[in-house]
């Protein structure tokens, strides 16, 4: 697919659900948020439905994301039958992790091409105030049951928020002991994550040469999906990443459109604009039908955001990421 500005789309995110089993605090507050009635999210064969017009659209990667999708019963089922759809290369899935070690043989063996460990902190009392929860021990768990299906590849997704007791450097250095690649992400200014300064790419660089010394930029085969840029770190197993959609703009490279979990199709994660997959399916609509409307949408999918500007009040998304689709 290609959107008014020319930009090859073939990346579609897919949040599977609302619902979250942790509380981070740039994510939602503590109580949660308002949960929609499960009949308001897609379902399986919606889901099936969605990503196979897609593909006949393009869409060529899926990403499976929440809230926490493994939250969601029969994430293997729904793993697999992506899987089988013709035009669909790779389907990854992000979690916290908490409860990946019970499921990650299943979601291995659906064919699951790869995960994202979201991770902020390896201090339990540091992880229990970013997290709002004592889970870090599960999400330990569970990195040290991926790492037993090389089939599938790890990524460790690290926020950054400026808390002093956050220590990137031991984030950082699980890229050093293990085959898997540590990506930081500037925080977006979404939902409560407009209450933190976060740290900017340079600022995390020049914290980790005095640790490691010199990241090196890679230039090798493209990792992942998306706009993640890495660099080499001598005596490193794997990479280190970032996503710096603010100080580093790379809306012009954009290749993703977003699917809520009731079936909302977001093309871009500062803005409200989008059109209602659900509603077309579920009022009778036909294949052609949700094409027309995935086109529409497509045609009026923004040049890009503007965090660092005014933008239109009325315009602007005021879900917070967990309702969105982290």
């Amino acid at each position: 697919m290609i959107d008014r500005c020319g930009r090859k789309i073939d990346y579609l995110r897919i949040s599977v659900t609302d619902r979250c089993n942790l509380r981070c605090i740039y994510c939602m507050p503590e109580g949660g948020v308002k949960l929609v009635d499960r009949s308001m999210i897609l379902q399986e064969p919606e889901l099936v439905r969605v990503v196979r017009v897609m593909a006949e659209l393009g869409i060529c990667k899926i990403k499976l994301t929440g809230g926490e999708p493994l939250v969601r019963p029969g994430m293997p089922s729904l793993i697999r039958l992506l899987k089988e759809i013709p035009g669909i290369r790779k389907v990854t899935l992000t979690t916290n992790g908490v409860l990946l070690k019970e499921q990650m043989k299943d979601l291995a063996y659906a064919g699951l091409d790869g995960l994202n460990i979201s991770l902020d902190s390896l201090e339990e009392v540091c992880y229990q105030k970013i997290a709002g929860r004592d889970n870090l021990h599960e999400t330990l768990e569970g990195i040290r049951e991926a790492l037993k299906y090389p089939s599938v590849s790890l990524k460790i997704n690290c926020v950054p928020l400026g808390l002093e007791e956050q220590d990137l450097c031991e984030i950082a250095a699980l890229a050093q002991k293990y085959p898997l690649h540590v990506r930081f992400i500037e925080m977006m200014p979404i939902g409560y994550g407009k209450e933190f300064r976060g740290m900017q790419e340079a600022e995390i660089i020049k914290l980790l040469e005095k640790c490691f010394g010199k990241l090196i930029p890679y230039e090798g085969e493209k990792i992942g999906n998306g706009p993640c840029h890495y660099y080499s770190v001598n005596g490193f197993m794997g990479k280190i990443g970032f996503i710096s959609a603010i100080s580093h703009k790379f809306c012009r490279e954009c290749n993703r459109i977003r699917l809520t979990s009731q079936g909302y199709l977001k093309t871009c994660l500062q803005y409200t604009a989008g059109r209602d997959l659900r509603e077309v399916i579920r009022s009778g609509g036909t294949d052609e039908d949700l094409k027309k409307v995935i086109r529409e949408a497509l045609a009026e999918k923004p040049e890009g955001h503007a965090f660092l500007e005014k933008a239109p009040e009325d315009e602007t998304e005021k879900l917070c990421m967990s309702q969105i689709g982290g």
